[in-house]
């Protein structure tokens, strides 16, 4: 159209007038928006109510004392009186263990803290009740935070164990209290405040990680990214492909370009898009590693077993969405979304722990991707590449994806092929369209 030519027709108050224009997007947007927020929003508002047997190791160290001439181990009882404590919700899943078991399970992930007694534990309740004693040591117990499980899983775990400790704390005072009692002896007001709660809890790391680690939560991110860029990369690699096609136009700002179509099957155009992510996924992962290593100084370890695996997270993210894509069509990228944004984000167990998640959430955390991939990229930055860390899981979850994907993909474009349901333009109608392979 010429320069000097102004384009005229329906007008844009025209178009806002007419009901049926509103009707598609409105039911959409406002479907969409209700499910975000119910989906995001649903599993991160009680995790302390919603927390179901979340592993906390518990470890009895101490040697035993002679207490009133008789030898004890009172830390035995106070495990014992912990893992035995009523839990009508069965919100901890005491794990008792012995310490180098323990350290197992926080190296492995597997447990998200521990609460140990040390080896002088009794000898330090004997000396409570020692005369002469002013300022006797105080019994202290350990807890051991695991940060590579979370930051809010390690919290969680270390708030759990402190109250534990309290409660066992509170029952040990009020037995030396009337142990003292009996045998005549006057408790003044100072031991009674200490003997009321004698147990201090101190709180330090089981298992370090890197001091740019995030506090725990880089995995979850470096994870963010590759399904992020799986996914967005997926959807421009297919829009692409339908432009270089010919089935849709390409506009950048003013300018509109419209190619002449390409007759081609459903299925060869999925091996198209496919063939693109898994080469790009290449490049994309590479890109990501030098960003958070190279250039953000990211704490990382076994970096290039990140990188394979980052390439097969990113790969299987976008064949995914090249499947949906070809399925669904026009809200394939929709759909693709919520299977891989909307509902894996909050079933990760990435920020608030599996443990603490309502159950609908749990279901979806046996297949949805992002926690697959979460825990074998938390195996390699944190828990030295261990397969009974994630890493195992991770790589069959993978493998399982992209094959669930491909076979999805191509079962769909193969049927749609079979009916003659092509995506050819009008003025190739009457063109024959070659055959699926």
């Amino acid at each position: 159209m010429p320069s000097n030519q102004r384009l005229t027709g329906t007008t844009a108050g025209r178009v806002l007038r007419t009901p049926k224009i509103w009707v598609l997007p409105t039911v959409i947007v406002g479907v969409v928006a209700l499910l975000l927020s119910l989906v995001y929003l649903g599993g991160i508002l009680t995790p302390r109510d919603d927390l179901q047997r979340m592993p906390i190791g518990l470890v009895n160290a101490d040697r035993g004392a002679v207490v009133t001439g008789q030898r004890v181990n009172l830390g035995a009882q106070i495990t014992q009186s912990i893992n035995t404590s009523p839990d009508p919700k069965d919100q901890v899943a005491w794990r008792v263990l012995d310490p180098a078991a323990a350290r197992d399970g926080l190296a492995s992930g597997k447990l998200y803290g521990v609460l140990e007694v040390p080896q002088d534990f009794s000898a330090s309740v004997a000396a409570l009740e020692a005369s002469g004693q002013r300022a006797p040591d105080r019994p202290t117990m350990t807890m051991l935070t695991n940060p590579g499980a979370g930051s809010l899983a390690s919290s969680l775990a270390a708030s759990i164990a402190q109250q534990a400790a309290h409660s066992a704390s509170t029952q040990l005072g009020r037995s030396l209290t009337d142990r003292l009692q009996a045998q005549g002896g006057e408790v003044t007001n100072a031991e009674r405040l200490l003997l009321a709660d004698p147990i201090t809890v101190e709180v330090t790391v089981g298992h370090p990680i890197g001091a740019r680690s995030g506090l725990g939560l880089t995995a979850f991110y470096y994870t963010l990214l590759l399904v992020l860029v799986g996914f967005l990369g997926g959807n421009v690699i297919s829009n692409s492909v339908d432009v270089g096609l010919g089935y849709a136009a390409s506009e950048i700002g003013p300018l509109r370009r419209q190619l002449p179509t390409v007759p081609i099957s459903r299925t060869q155009t999925l091996m198209v898009t496919c063939a693109m992510s898994v080469a790009l996924s290449v490049l994309t992962s590479t890109l990501i590693l030098l960003a958070s290593v190279a250039i953000l100084g990211m704490d990382a370890t076994h970096i290039p077993l990140l990188w394979v695996f980052s390439v097969g997270a990113s790969a299987t993210v976008g064949v995914g969405v090249q499947a949906i894509n070809a399925a669904f069509g026009g809200i394939g990228q929709l759909v693709s979304m919520f299977v891989f944004i909307a509902l894996s984000l909050p079933s990760s167990g990435a920020t608030v722990p599996l443990e603490a998640l309502p159950d609908f959430y749990r279901v979806l955390s046996y297949f949805e991707p992002m926690r697959q991939l979460t825990d074998g990229v938390r195996s390699i930055l944190y828990f030295d590449a261990r397969g009974d860390a994630g890493l195992t899981r991770g790589w069959t979850m993978m493998a399982i994806g992209m094959a669930a994907g491909l076979l999805f993909g191509f079962a769909m474009t193969t049927y749609y092929d079979r009916k003659g349901l092509h995506r050819i333009v009008p003025e190739h109608a009457e063109q024959p369209t070659p055959a699926a392979s």
